[in-house]
């Protein structure tokens, strides 16, 4: 686990140089963790009692290795303690669920208790604490045949909790195996109430489940709730999380904290193929000014600060033959359907104009990336060139129309038979040699389009 200053993070890269042309950009976020996850400061698998000293892992499994992985830390003001929730894995189903607590947020934690286990079956069940929860352990619910029923019940790992608009916590959790689940917590002990019972798509032990199953790529799940719409939005992320493996982040929204849980097309990803459910916020891509193509964003965290700004937070890779990661920041922004679009570039300061942008400032030639929901590969988005033109054609390598909303930041633009919607911005490029014009577009379909005025 790392822990770093997020404030410092955000400011690091406030610098502004100007310069004619585009520079290709060599920007590094300066450490290299997976599974970030904010609240104010920033968690991963690393920990380091200051910024940017040598790190050091803690956690040993069973087996003397390390395997504790996916913090999620918050502040419980009840137990008036903050506390981490993490999880320990040994096989792809067999993993657990464990917290600490400490005083101040940078630690020392001290290891609590494990309180939800996965992958159990005749001979391990009894090291479990689901008889103390459930009155038994049901072999022929959890484990028929002595083999744990991984396409229908959870992997015990990637926990993160949330409190909703009514002071409710919550904890999100899940990886493949039975999907996404979610249990009500006790803000008292910060542990599950279990207070549920079996039934369509819940269960005592495990709670509800939001999304996923029948062992497809889905996993990481984060919950914002957001109460400048009433929604609360579920991210998760899909694929392979190598290089190649085509991980990408996808979202979902819902009016309740236990959902159901929606995409653009209003539809819950509780069976079939998992690339027809989920807006994709983004996959592989390159765009100007970057030095080589990132690959397999995910595992993301976001929060949304006192200003109203929300910050996506998640972890790449990159086009350069090695599995090298990074975690990245890039803001977001509410399109008219309240859906939250990302950036195309990592966050540099930049505050969107609420009154939108002049004529001259949005239209001109742009590359264009789509985000194609119905890849889950390793394939990086290709830049196509189009002009947004002052009569609201489209014109280059797509045809269609543009338009937008006076004195705001709302856009949208037809391709084909999507229709997108989204914002204008400014920002820094990540060399930070100009300041572009950009636009971040949600589909009716789950696809997301990039503009980036050239």
């Amino acid at each position: 686990m790392k822990i770093f200053n997020i404030v410092g993070v955000l400011s690091a890269v406030k610098l502004v140089v100007t310069a004619a042309i585009l520079k290709n950009s060599n920007y590094s976020s300066g450490v290299s963790v997976h599974d970030p996850s904010i609240v104010k400061m920033m968690f991963s698998n690393l920990f380091s009692k200051s910024n940017y000293a040598p790190f050091s892992y803690v956690g040993k499994n069973s087996d003397g290795s390390y395997s504790v992985w996916a913090p999620d830390v918050m502040y419980n003001p009840k137990m008036k303690k903050w506390v981490q929730y993490f999880c320990t894995t040994s096989t792809f189903i067999k993993s657990n669920l464990c917290y600490a607590t400490a005083d101040r947020i940078e630690g020392p934690y001290t290891y609590k208790g494990t309180f939800l286990y996965s992958g159990f079956v005749s001979n391990t069940v009894s090291k479990t604490n689901l008889k103390a929860i459930t009155g038994g352990t049901d072999g022929n619910r959890y484990y028929p045949n002595n083999n744990y029923d991984y396409k229908k019940f959870p992997n015990a790992i990637d926990p993160s909790v949330f409190y909703d608009f009514n002071g409710r916590l919550w904890m999100v959790y899940g990886s493949w195996s039975g999907g996404i689940y979610i249990l009500e917590l006790n803000e008292s002990t910060g542990l599950p109430k279990h207070n549920i019972n079996n039934g369509n798509n819940t269960d005592k032990y495990f709670g509800k489940k939001l999304a996923g199953g029948n062992h497809q790529s889905i996993e990481g799940p984060y919950i914002l709730p957001h109460s400048g719409t009433g929604y609360y939005y579920l991210f998760v992320s899909y694929g392979g999380l190598t290089s190649n493996g085509g991980y990408q982040i996808r979202m979902f929204r819902s009016k309740n904290p236990d959902g159901p849980y929606v995409d653009a097309r209003g539809r819950q990803f509780m069976g079939g193929n998992n690339a027809d459910y989920g807006v994709k916020v983004m996959g592989n891509y390159n765009l100007p000014g970057l030095s080589k193509a990132y690959m397999a964003p995910g595992h993301n965290s976001a929060i949304r600060d006192n200003d109203n700004k929300v910050y996506l937070v998640y972890h790449t890779r990159f086009n350069d033959g090695a599995e090298y990661h990074e975690p990245r920041v890039h803001q977001m922004f509410l399109n008219q359907d309240g859906w939250l679009c990302a950036a195309p570039y990592a966050y540099s300061g930049e505050t969107i104009s609420p009154t939108g942008y002049n004529m001259n400032d949005m239209s001109g030639s742009y590359k264009i990336v789509f985000h194609y929901h119905t890849k889950v590969n390793g394939d990086i988005s290709n830049n196509y060139t189009i002009q947004l033109n002052k009569n609201y054609s489209v014109s280059g390598k797509f045809s269609g129309f543009w338009g937008y909303t006076a004195r705001t930041n709302f856009m949208h633009i037809k391709i084909g038979n999507v229709t997108y919607k989204g914002v204008f911005l400014k920002q820094m490029d990540e060399a930070k040699s100009k300041t572009l014009v950009a636009f971040t577009a949600i589909g009716d379909n789950n696809d997301s389009i990039w503009g980036v005025k050239v």
